[in-house]
């Protein structure tokens, strides 16, 4: 088992990530080691409910109270934040009890968001279970629901008391979820010299050489590709919490991304189909101003091509420029894009409206 700290020195708060391939014995025993109260809310998707819900509860001596969650982005709504909310009032869950997160980004971010809110704070345990989750969104404490003018546009930090990840959940995914966790791997790869990381894994290699392992689910392989991308967004976290300069980086891909989902309606495409476009679009725009070579913008596209995934039609740029002035980074007058300028490098650069245009 790999065991990771993210060490928040301006809050003197420290917890933990635990990546394994664990046993099921092993995993209900890690949980129920990091689970400190008695009375438990466990926000849980249904998808994750119907494959393991029997396997993972009852949980010895704790009192379970588990709220279903349906899957899919729609569902990460102010309706659903306010029904776990009464959920929880309900059944007398005190500040002392705890929120146990088992699910992908959607479960994570909503039972995130009512854990740093309820009663002004309830401890949450989080347990994802797709590999979108397990690399990007359990990790760093942000949380949030979305609404009708954009995504993730409510929400708090909010770090949870530790994080478990058991890559066997990844043996269950679909094709369509496996790829859109797929298209934020390499969105780590390409940022991480950017990420300040002490040890350098040259994930850009790594995925080149066990690419077919990695599309053949190989649990070992993906431990690790799980491994590096913990470690990468550790590192970023802990230089930068609230995202005013370094975690920034993280958002490659994202400005232009987050606008298509919000055009399409979250429907159309996964989350990672539309990161994959926005990093596309980043090379072309940053190659476009001279920022990188022809070389590198080759490269690039030869290791997203290498994945297949499923091509994003572009809506028309007039439309997305309004969706990402919406976007919360944006500033009255600027859009803010994370560019590549080096070999795993990226920098934060700003555009008005009508440069973009």
């Amino acid at each position: 088992m790999t065991n990771f700290s993210l060490n928040l020195k301006s809050k003197e708060q420290i917890y933990n990530i635990y990546i394994d391939d664990f046993s099921l014995d092993g995993f209900k025993s890690k949980l129920l080691e990091e689970i400190k109260c008695k009375k438990v809310l466990a926000v849980i998707s249904e998808k994750v409910n119907k494959l393991y819900g029997d396997r993972i509860f009852p949980l010895n001596e704790k009192i379970v109270y588990k709220y279903i969650l349906p899957d899919g982005e729609k569902h990460k709504n102010f309706k659903n934040y306010q029904k776990i909310l009464n959920f929880a009032l309900k059944n007398g869950f005190t500040r002392k009890d705890c929120i146990l997160a088992i699910g992908g980004g959607v479960v994570g971010d909503l039972a995130g968001f009512v854990a740093a809110t309820y009663m002004r704070g309830i401890d949450l345990i989080q347990v994802p279970t797709t590999l979108l989750a397990c690399v990007d969104s359990s990790v760093g404490g942000k949380t949030a629901i979305d609404t009708d003018f954009g995504k993730n546009l409510v929400g708090a930090f909010y770090q949870p008391k530790s994080v478990i990840i058991d890559v066997n959940f990844l043996r269950t995914l679909d094709d369509k979820q496996f790829k859109t966790g797929l298209g934020e791997v390499v969105k780590y790869a390409f940022i991480e010299k950017s990420c300040g990381c002490v040890e350098y894994e040259n994930l850009i290699n790594y995925l080149h050489e066990n690419f077919e392992k990695i599309m053949q689910r190989d649990i070992k392989v993906l431990k690790r590709v799980v491994e590096i991308c913990v470690a990468l967004k550790i590192s970023v976290v802990e230089k930068d919490e609230k995202e005013t300069d370094l975690r920034r980086v993280l958002n490659f891909g994202h400005t232009l991304g987050h606008a298509i989902e919000k055009f399409t309606k979250y429907k159309k495409y996964t989350h990672g189909e539309a990161i994959v476009q926005g990093m596309i679009f980043a090379f072309e725009l940053a190659h476009k101003l001279g920022m990188i070579d022809v070389n590198y913008k080759f490269a690039a596209m030869d290791l997203i091509s290498k994945f297949e995934f499923r091509p994003v039609k572009m809506p028309k740029m007039k439309k997305l420029v309004e969706l990402m002035k919406m976007d919360k980074k944006a500033t009255v007058d600027e859009i803010f894009f994370v560019l590549p300028k080096d070999y795993g490098q990226v920098q934060i650069c700003s555009f008005t409206p009508q440069e973009l245009l």
